[in-house]
């Protein structure tokens, strides 16, 4: 990919995308079909650097032909379940194949309107204005670790997810994940196939668990159907799935939730997809514990009373959207950092701001931004 650092960055009032991770660039391909010039800033050097962080073995969690963005379809030869891998490689061609005006290491600081127009403060006492400006920073931006009690005396290993790459350094070793997301299922099942000598999951909420795919037909399929009908009905037709297709783990420390799965993610939490942890569990190869409350000198201490000394601790706990310092003076995030608005609508206070990226629908996130792709394009082409 050609390198565009050196581009100059004139204020001929084009649309302004900050981030180019999926969400970012979809937009920008978008804009660029219906003949809107879109220049898209990025902090780091390369696109899709929230995807080159991740753990060595994730995969998407939704389904290739269900995943692509606008103008290109992902590489059938990268399977159903496209890998972190080929997801950067399928980023990168994505830009190269749009032209997308592209430019990287600069940081865009904060955002500000000025009259019609907008203006970015960015990195290099850079101050550009444009014409709109879509915010596409991604929805894992910045790490979240709980403030525990005692965690800044704490003796032994501690680090986010966000920090993990693979199970290498952790052969042999004793080792608690804290949180049951996707993330947290997954780091503890590639720990126990990675040779680690115990791996212990603590739970504070029970998460509803999906397979990923039943009988061929993939979860996200069911997320699509079902996101417009009633919240009850969807409960209810997901209670009855789950008890049919997930075996109850009570016995191991996983009882089935007692709030509707569609009530849970309209909460912000979404479902688990299953890529072996419901077998790692039933086989206690995987270790369901409760929550963490503190930590003490080399101890851990949960809810429940009990006490652990693991060799690890690893907090799968999150993310923040990190927008405050960006937008957060302009009144559009909600008392949870999130934009108010997303995809074609923009803030009745903030015409001409748009978002993308900052929810985590189960019809899939890939697919949502590239719907908000065309919409904001279409917005912002009209």
């Amino acid at each position: 990919m050609p390198d565009h650092r050196a581009m100059d960055l004139t204020n001929d009032r084009p649309v302004y995308v900050v981030g180019a991770g999926p969400g970012g660039l979809a937009v920008a391909a978008a804009l660029r079909e219906r003949g809107v010039r879109a220049v898209v800033l990025e902090k780091s050097e390369s696109v899709g650097a929230s995807w080159r962080g991740h753990y060595d073995r994730l995969h998407l969690h939704t389904t290739r032909r269900l995943s692509g963005l606008p103008g290109l379809p992902i590489p059938r030869r990268f399977g159903r379940w496209v890998s972190r891998d080929n997801v950067v490689h399928y980023l990168e061609k994505y830009a190269e194949f749009h032209e997308l005006e592209l430019v990287t290491g600069v940081e865009v600081s904060r955002i500000e309107p000025d009259g019609s127009d907008w203006v970015l403060h960015a990195s290099g006492g850079r101050r550009l204005t444009g014409r709109a400006v879509v915010v596409a920073t991604g929805f894992n931006h910045t790490p979240r670790l709980p403030d525990w009690p005692g965690l800044v005396t704490y003796a032994g290993e501690v680090l986010h997810a966000s920090a993990y790459r693979n199970p290498a350094p952790y052969a042999g070793k004793d080792v608690l994940v804290v949180g049951v997301g996707n993330t947290g299922a997954e780091i503890a099942v590639d720990l126990v196939e990675g040779g680690a000598a115990r791996v212990r999951l603590a739970v504070r909420t029970a998460p509803h668990i999906v397979r990923r795919s039943t009988a061929g037909w993939p979860a996200q399929r069911t997320g699509i159907l079902v996101r417009r009908l009633p919240v009850r009905l969807v409960d209810a037709a997901g209670g009855l799935l789950g008890r049919i297709s997930v075996p109850d783990l009570s016995a191991q420390g996983l009882p089935r939730p007692d709030t509707g799965l569609y009530s849970r993610v309209l909460q912000g939490a979404i479902p688990v997809q299953d890529v072996g942890l419901i077998d790692a569990v039933r086989a206690g190869r995987v270790e369901v514990v409760a929550a963490v409350e503190t930590f003490d000198d080399s101890k851990v201490a949960l809810a429940d009373g009990s006490h652990l000394t693991p060799d690890a601790v690893i907090a799968a706990t999150g993310y923040t959207r990190g927008l405050e310092p960006l937008v957060g003076h302009l009144g559009v995030l909600d008392d949870r950092g999130r934009p108010v608005v997303h995809g074609a609508r923009t803030p009745e206070q903030a015409p001409g701001l748009y978002f993308t990226g900052f929810t985590n629908p189960i019809s899939g996130m890939f697919r949502e931004m590239a719907l908000d792709a065309r919409k904001i394009a279409k917005a912002l082409a009209d």
